[in-house]
């Protein structure tokens, strides 16, 4: 049957009005979306799933998640030593969805590697998350029962001591600041890991170690290993019977590690202000603290300039230490 002319017109005005309509549903649609993506937090880590950076994430991604307006989510992308995930951060919109949880990497790298960000000029410091302190043990066989004892015999001994390190890390700076103020020749012996330099610290391969109190927390449980000092600036609370290294005689060295958020440079003080209030939050959930203490984290409230004046001052003295002990990636 044919149609007539104002039909087929009718037609066609039908069909426009029908496209133009699934049209504003499809653009109201991915409008909808959009919202929601940019109101998703991503909350991102240099690491591998596990561990403390993944607690630690966990820990502000449920916080954002009890927000009403935000969804966190957690992003683990290692790489490159902390640089594949520390530089998509660093070159992130400055919006507070994307967020960083690293730790004193983001300073060392800085001194090892040619980076594509400044670690602090890059970065909003949000807060410092929790303290991460290391130690110096030796095995529980060993005739050295506290640091002096420890240096006492090095300084008998040029070089013939040996201590089990993770290279580039914070507790190498710390021991190589430690061997400069006590003037003595202790032998640098790199690890790739924590596990072997425990086997070789109780095997008596090795004289002594320096790593964080994760790393041997079990063993000294156990009684098989025996911590000398802390080089952290105070005793922690929770090893009251361990003393700092400035207690034990070698005021200067002092290496406080950490795990903090930072957000891109140029965030907006208010979304700036949201986030402190998130990490606050995380830290002080009171579920929290145990499970912390368990990895070797101390709870700590150190957030904005405060934080970023302690970057300012681990950075050139870490660099300070860097140079002086010519530590080198290899």
């Amino acid at each position: 049957m044919k149609l007539s002319s104002r039909s087929r017109l009718l037609n066609l005005v039908s069909g426009a009005v029908a496209l133009a309509f699934a049209s504003l549903i499809i653009t109201t649609a991915g409008a909808g979306a959009w919202s929601q993506v940019a109101k998703t937090v991503r909350v991102v880590t240099p690491f591998a799933p596990g561990g403390a950076a993944s607690v630690l994430a966990g820990m502000v991604a449920d916080q954002i998640n009890k927000s009403q307006d935000f969804t966190g989510v957690i992003e683990n992308k290692p790489g490159e030593g902390t640089l594949t995930a520390t530089e998509a951060v660093a070159r992130a919109p400055a919006d507070g969805n994307t967020l960083l949880v690293t730790n004193l990497a983001l300073l060392i790298n800085a001194h090892l590697r040619k980076t594509d960000y400044d670690p602090l000029t890059s970065f909003e410091p949000i807060c410092r998350l929790v303290n991460s302190a290391s130690f110096i043990a030796v095995s529980s066989a060993s005739p050295y029962h506290t640091l002096s004892d420890f240096i006492d015999a090095a300084r008998a001994k040029p070089g013939e001591l040996t201590a089990a390190i993770n290279p580039a890390s914070g507790p190498h700076i710390a021991f190589e600041a430690l061997k400069r103020l006590a003037n003595v020749d202790i032998t640098f012996v790199p690890y790739a890991g924590s596990a072997p330099a425990v086997a070789d610290l109780l095997g008596g391969r090795v004289a002594a170690m320096a790593d964080n109190y994760v790393a041997m927390s079990e063993y000294v449980n156990a009684g098989k290993l025996r911590v000398l000092a802390t080089f952290a600036r105070n005793r922690i609370e929770s090893l009251p019977n361990i003393p700092t290294a400035a207690e034990s005689g070698y005021k200067g060295v002092e290496y406080e590690g950490w795990w903090g958020l930072f957000a891109p440079a140029r965030t907006s003080k208010e979304t700036v202000a949201r986030l402190v209030r998130w990490s606050a939050a995380a830290t002080q959930a009171p579920d929290v603290r145990q499970k912390l203490e368990a990895l070797g984290l101390f709870q700590v409230e150190m957030c904005g300039a405060k934080f970023a004046e302690l970057l300012h001052e681990q950075y050139d003295y870490f660099g300070q230490v860097i140079r002086q002990a010519n530590i080198k990636l290899k």
